[in-house]
């Protein structure tokens, strides 16, 4: 099932399966495949879903707490907990991600492969991964959405 709900940074379309939240999708929609299901605004993981997005975006929520099943291979899953542990209105380099799940700088480029394919981006906050230098590198959502979420968060901290 699915839902789209409006936000700051454009409409979002959320897709639960099996009771958890398995891909949160800026739009325009992926065109290739529909979400699985219909779409149920009063479904309760999105309901919650959308209420726990839209206090994130009025600043009144700092960490989601929602039933989370994105789909990936085993190291795509190690990097997303990871980003996980990147708290509200902080940022972490692709090389401390790898360096935090036991890797050499040198896989810095799959952490920012496995970082681009997040499937439930905001949620599992791949926009706090920044360059090594503290600029802002690519996002899958856009850059202007990744400055729009990386602005949020630290306004909302002063």
């Amino acid at each position: 099932m699915w839902t789209v709900t409006e936000s700051p940074v454009g409409p979002l379309r959320i897709v639960e399966q099996d009771g958890a939240i398995t891909a949160i999708e800026f739009e325009p929609f992926r065109a290739t495949g529909r979400p699985l299901g219909e779409r149920r605004d009063d479904h309760p993981v999105l309901a919650q879903a959308v209420q726990q997005l839209a206090a994130y975006f009025a600043r009144d929520l700092k960490e989601f707490d929602l039933p989370l099943a994105p789909r990936g291979s085993e190291f795509q899953q190690q990097v997303w907990t990871q980003l996980m542990l990147i708290g509200y209105g902080e940022t972490a380099s692709y090389g401390q991600v790898a360096l935090r799940l036991g890797r050499t700088n040198a896989a810095s480029r799959a952490v920012g492969l496995a970082n681009g394919q997040n499937p439930i981006p905001i949620v599992i906050p791949c926009h706090r991964v920044i360059g090594a230098n503290g600029t802002l590198t690519g996002y899958a959502g856009g850059m202007e959405r990744k400055r729009l979420l990386l602005d949020l968060e630290q306004e909302a901290l002063f």
